[in-house]
Order: structure tokens, then sequence, then C-alpha cells
């Protein structure tokens, strides 16, 4: 997930000059994420096609079929590369041991959010789009949620046991924060409302804060 225009987006140099055909594919892939994800916030996931992406993408329908069998094979994998850079930007803006835990939330958070917010089309497909594309779509965005939650539950353990605030008491608590920051998320890119990602900040904090601040049943 990423702005502006990037290597993904260059054409590929040929002959003596091209990449080798891992980076080629690489780079391919890149601009065919970048394609799907306009396609499914456009048309929506029922009325994208092979065709219709391998046309955005600049390529033909047998390069696309070199990389995914089906729609629904771009836009898992597509998922797992979005989540797996959120998790990414989650983890690398929250770590810091000199900073409090309500830094560390904040941190993260925003950097959710920011990720979110410069990405447009990736947010649409994965977390609009992606709702009722299928059994299989729907089993990973389970899996991603958990694995947000899962990270979240162990990075807040982890700082407890260095004296650097509360912890999360059980991976649900963690996947009730996760659950409704990305609700509140679908919603904004749904309606507009509020007018930014980053607006959804204080409110999330405020839940993260307050579950973390009650206290552990027996």
């Amino acid at each position: 997930m990423v702005t502006g225009r990037t290597s993904a987006q260059l054409p590929i140099p040929r002959g003596r000059h091209a990449p080798p055909l891992e980076v080629r594919l690489e780079v391919q892939q890149h601009r065919l994420f970048d394609a799907a994800a306009e396609v499914f916030s456009r048309a929506g996931y029922a009325e994208a096609s092979a065709e219709a992406i391998s046309r955005q993408a600049g390529m033909s329908k047998a390069t696309f079929y070199e990389h995914f069998s089906n729609k629904e094979e771009c836009l898992l994998a597509l998922f797992e590369h979005a989540t797996a850079t959120l998790l990414e930007a989650l983890l690398q803006a929250s770590r810091g041991a000199d900073r409090d835990y309500h830094e560390r939330h904040r941190a993260g958070l925003r950097a959710i959010l920011e990720t979110l917010e410069a990405n447009p089309t990736m947010a649409q497909a994965i977390l609009v789009e992606a709702v009722g594309a299928g059994p299989r779509v729907a089993d990973l965005r389970d899996t991603a949620l958990a694995g947000f939650a899962e990270a979240m539950y162990e990075a807040t353990r982890e700082a407890a046991r260095r004296g650097g605030g509360p912890a999360y008491a059980s991976p649900d608590e963690a996947f009730a924060i996760v659950g409704a920051t990305f609700e509140l998320v679908s919603r904004q890119l749904r309606t507009g409302h509020p007018a930014q990602m980053l607006d959804l900040l204080p409110l999330i904090e405020r839940l993260i804060l307050g579950l973390l601040s009650q206290p552990h049943s027996s």
C-alpha cells in the first residue's frame, strides 16, 4: 500500500537492462494490486473482472492469469498484502520502551488510520468490497482481524512485563477494539462520516484506554 508514483508503476526496462524475473513478477503483481483496488472500489467486487483489472494495470489478461487464477484469488492476495502492510505499520509505530502506553497506542492507531487514508481505493477494496465476496474472503478477513488482535494482546503484555502500563486481559478484548476500529473505518469509507479518517482517532483511543483501565475479572 503506497501512495504516489512508485517503481511498481514505472515501465520495466527490457533487454539486457531488464531486472531479474522475480523482480519483474513482483513489480507486475504490485501494479495488479493497485489496479484491482481501483476496479474493486469503483465497480464493486461483483462487477469487477480480470479483464477490467488487466486493462486498468495496462497489462494483458494473460499476465493477470500468470499471477491469479480468478478475481477471487486476486482479492485474497490483495487482502493479505494490505493487512500485512497495516500490521507492520502498527508494530513499527507502537514500538518504543521509552514511551508510555497512551503514546504507544496513539502512535499505532495513527499509523493505521494514516495508511488507510493515504490509500483510499485499497481501504475500500478490503474493508467494504471484501464484505460479501464469498466464504474464503470472509475467512481471511476473520483471520486478519484475529492476527491484529493477537499482535496487540502480545504487545501490551510484553509492555506490562517491562512496567509499561496495563495489558488486555485476553485476545478477545483486543479483538473487540480491532473489530470496532475497522467497522468505524468501513462506515467512514461508505458514508464519509466523519470527514477525515483521522477524525476517528480520539473516539477509538477512548475505547482503547477505557477498556485497558478496567480491572480484570477473575
